[in-house]
């Protein structure tokens, strides 16, 4: 079952939910709206390798805003800093950013309980767009769990994505064993 609004707001005053800065304006019916952070990040080698670690380059979007190209995908970070200790986060673009023709993420949508972090944007489109920092980028829903949790995210010890950081983080696949 998905949240509605008032339980989104119950939720944050409990602090089951937490989302800083939080605004008022960004709640929607059944969903939290976050924004673009100031700072991308591109890979450094075109050709990536899943067993080792691939290092990336950062940038700040500028005021006047950035053109993103088809073909590269872009690591971008949300401004919201936000933690769910009850619920599973789901992070969707919003229509407006879709039709635009750009995806926010390629497979990492759904967050665990547990997680307590800015999320980092797998930022791809299919023309030249250009995007600004601010600016409104996805939503989060969340969904409720059945059940009681033994594995929170926060406290999982090879959680890979754990330390706080205001800035995109690149893949960390090359640190499970396979």
């Amino acid at each position: 079952m998905i949240l509605s609004d008032k339980e989104i707001l119950q939720a944050i005053e409990e602090k089951k939910i937490v989302v800083e800065p939080f605004r008022l304006e960004c709640l929607g019916t059944n969903s939290y709206d976050v924004h673009l952070g100031k700072t991308l990040a591109v890979y450094m080698d075109r050709e990536l390798d899943a067993k080792k670690h691939n290092r990336i380059d950062y940038f700040s979007i500028p005021d006047e805003g950035f053109v993103i190209q088809p073909g590269t995908l872009y690591l971008g970070v949300t401004e919201e800093y936000t933690e769910t200790h009850s619920t599973v986060p789901f992070l969707e673009g919003k229509s407006s950013v879709g039709r635009l023709g750009i995806d926010i993420h390629a497979t990492a949508g759904k967050g665990d309980v547990g997680f307590c972090n800015y999320w980092t944007l797998e930022i791809s489109c299919v023309q030249p767009v250009r995007i600004y920092p601010g600016m409104p980028i996805g939503q989060l829903i969340y969904f409720k769990v059945e059940g009681d949790i033994e594995n929170y995210y926060n406290k999982k010890p090879n959680a890979k994505y754990n330390s706080r950081v205001a800035f995109p983080v690149e893949s960390m696949m090359w640190k499970n064993k396979f």
